[in-house]
């Protein structure tokens, strides 16, 4: 099995093998991150106290979802939420600083004292919890309970300016607030107006507001698969991956940047975290990349857009299919096979791009002594793979997506115990349970301000006739309110993580755009893609900021260049929804034809950005050059483009018309290959 991750280890490191490169001993330090992405550096007794803490949340999960009965009765599940509230809560304020200038290295007075009041503020409606219920509080609280709602309320605003920043926290007291000016506000989002006393009451005794879908999504289905992802990557899931890049692709034109695309592909779809996965695979992909030639800003942007991706990918996307298929009433295995068109052509799109700008550059594969072996790598990694596959079988062939990561955690630490080089001793636990804490706590404080926007629209009304609003402002087209979609998707996707903005999107947006008629299924991937486009996307880019610091270059031309490289994440959304054969919703002869030519225009899009052509050569410089990029860029998009039935144009027509702006520069870019060296010709492997 292979070691547990360390920042300082190398993939090929385990069978002999020269490194590749050497990264950076701890890649980033907390101060070089915003405030979002910085974490605090706990020591002595408040380490085992968090790391207690997230076991003792974990042990409640495992109960309530097992139904084990450990306390000797079944918990309601208002109590259970609110003991995963107070627990988790209280970890957000001892490890997520409350300013850039807070310690890193101790926790203030001030977090200890926030911590002891979550514990105390949110205990009692874990006390109170069946008498409020049989009461009905939410409706009628004496003013006990309306007192420790409103410091509830206080604790909720705090976390989630600690863990989404300045813009979520604004956005959530704007919100949770809205009820109690409801009426004042212009026609369209009007509502009915509340009281503060009621509205706070309602925030956060109700199931619909702070207890709400977000709340119930994470207590029912997202502490597994974060306890997954955290647990895979300590043990080495990562260096495992990434081996296995490198066995797989590390030769070709460009390896380094191939290696980081499955490494991270492979890694992020199993985290469900992007910063976490750049932080992970990102110490030894980047550095690689940089010896192999690549700039610093390109190896950051790559290895972002790959991060990012992975959350993208199927199976396991994170936990966000899991939470999808709950939404949707339909089986995992349909929202996997619905995702898997999308997530290729976006992978496609950076390989394609990654192998064009080597061949421009002349940028070759790794040599032979550099890289690991394929039958090494497997033989040293195969307790991921059991597991992997114990994953899968839970939730495809039996269906129990709730337990199956709680079955493939325990089967890997099993596996982990079982060997002397890989053991945890009981410091390994703690750092384990430490890590998922983070995790765990940094989600739930996010998850309850989501609470309390969506708790705002429930109060007032505004739920119903919100969506009506927004199919009236788009006049009832399909295209005017996907835009607007995606920019609410991309801003509320810029301070959230992925699962809290999908489900907040899922319940606000996805209904309007249901509405005017698109697949519910294409609409839900729809929202989940532009919620993920600000990880590479500037002013915010945390993804590409993180890619950055281990980079050594700075986060905007970082970002730029994931923006290049992803650039087919912002078009491909549009296509499916607008076309659900692109995610398998048609007969397979359609799926098929979409799905090829599609392929054709993400390979001449990023055949265009790069003005390489693989297979052929490279592109003129000069006017002309860039007329023949243009042309075939708008090929591309001719040819991935679901058909525009308002002028009786089906996608066979765009294509051709795709085929008859590409040709041209394909066969100029052949011309002009042919009177080079044949050292410009295009060769996939290194020689």
């Amino acid at each position: 099995m292979a070691e547990r991750q360390d920042a300082t280890s190398h993939p090929a490191s385990r069978s002999g093998r020269a490194p590749v490169a050497e990264p950076p001993a701890l890649g980033p330090t907390p101060e070089e991150l915003p405030l979002e992405l910085r974490r605090r550096t706990l020591s002595g007794p408040l380490r085992i106290v968090v790391a207690i803490a997230t076991a003792a949340a974990i042990l409640l999960a495992v109960n309530q979802l097992f139904n084990l009965r450990l306390l000797g009765f079944a918990m309601l599940d208002p109590q259970y939420l609110y003991l995963l509230a107070l627990v988790l809560l209280a970890v957000a304020f001892l490890t997520f600083p409350a300013h850039a200038g807070a310690p890193l290295d101790r926790v203030p007075w001030y977090d200890v004292v926030l911590a002891l009041a979550a514990i105390v503020v949110v205990g009692y409606f874990v006390l109170t919890a069946d008498r409020a219920l049989r009461l009905g509080w939410e409706f009628s609280a004496p003013p006990t309970a309306f007192y420790f709602s409103v410091a509830f309320w206080l604790l909720i605003l705090e976390g989630a300016r600690r863990t989404g920043g300045w813009i979520i926290f604004a956005v959530v007291l704007v919100f949770s607030l809205y009820p109690t000016f409801a009426d004042q506000v212009p026609g369209p989002i009007q509502g009915f107006r509340q009281t503060f006393y009621d509205t706070i009451v309602f925030h956060v005794i109700s199931s619909e507001s702070a207890l709400g879908i977000p709340m119930r999504s994470f207590g029912q289905l997202v502490v597994g698969f974060i306890l997954f992802g955290a647990t895979l990557q300590y043990t080495g899931g990562g260096k495992f991956f990434n081996d296995l890049a490198f066995a797989l692709v590390g030769r070709f034109r460009g390896g380094a940047g191939k290696v980081a695309i499955f490494a991270s592909g492979f890694m992020g779809s199993m985290s469900g975290s992007v910063i976490s996965n750049v932080l992970t695979t990102g110490t030894v992909t980047i550095p690689a990349m940089k010896k192999s030639g690549f700039p610093p800003r390109y190896a950051a942007g790559t290895e972002a857009c790959a991060s990012t991706g992975g959350v993208l990918m199927p199976p396991v996307m994170g936990a966000t299919a899991f939470i999808m298929a709950s939404f949707l009433g339909r089986p995992y295995a349909e929202i996997v096979l619905a995702a898997a068109i999308p997530s290729i052509l976006f992978y496609f799109g950076i390989f394609v791009q990654l192998d064009a700008y080597a061949g421009r550059n002349g940028l070759r594969g790794m040599e032979k002594h550099e890289l690991p072996t394929l039958g090494a790598t497997i033989k040293q990694g195969w307790p991921y793979i059991l597991v992997f596959a114990v994953l899968i079988y839970f939730m495809m062939f039996r269906r129990q997506e709730t337990i199956a990561p709680f079955y493939a955690t325990a089967l890997l630490l099993f596996i982990n115990q079982l060997f002397p080089s890989t053991r945890f001793s009981l410091k390994g636990f703690v750092d384990l349970f430490v890590n998922v804490g983070r995790a765990l706590a940094e989600l739930v404080a996010l998850l309850l301000g989501v609470g309390l926007v969506v708790g705002a629209f429930s109060a007032t009304g505004l739920a119903g006739t919100l969506v009506n609003d927004l199919v009236f402002l788009a006049g009832r087209e399909a295209l005017p309110l996907l835009l607007m979609g995606a920019l609410t998707a991309f801003v509320f996707g810029m301070g959230m993580t992925v699962t809290a903005c999908y489900i907040f999107l899922a319940v606000v947006l996805a209904p309007a755009l249901i509405q005017v008629g698109l697949d519910p299924l294409a609409v839900h991937l729809f929202i989940l893609y532009w919620g993920m486009v600000s990880f590479i996307t500037p002013p915010v880019a945390l993804g590409a900021f993180a890619a950055a610091t281990v980079a050594g270059t700075t986060p905007m031309r970082s970002a730029f260049a994931a923006m290049r490289l992803g650039s087919v994440i912002y078009v491909i959304p549009f296509f499916f929804v607008l076309n659900p054969a692109l995610i398998g919703q048609g007969s397979p002869g359609e799926v098929a034809t979409v799905f090829v030519t599609a392929l054709v225009g993400v390979f001449f899009i990023g055949s265009a950005l790069q003005g390489y052509v693989t297979g052929i050569g490279t592109m003129r410089d000069g006017i002309v050059g860039y007329a023949a990029r243009g042309s075939l860029l708008v090929a591309g998009l001719f040819f991935a483009s679901p058909g525009a039935a308002g002028i009786g144009l089906t996608h066979m027509h765009m294509s051709g018309i795709g085929l008859a702006l590409g040709l041209p520069a394909l066969l100029l870019t052949w011309r002009d290959a042919r009177a080079r060296p044949a050292r410009d010709g295009a060769t996939w492997r290194s020689e």
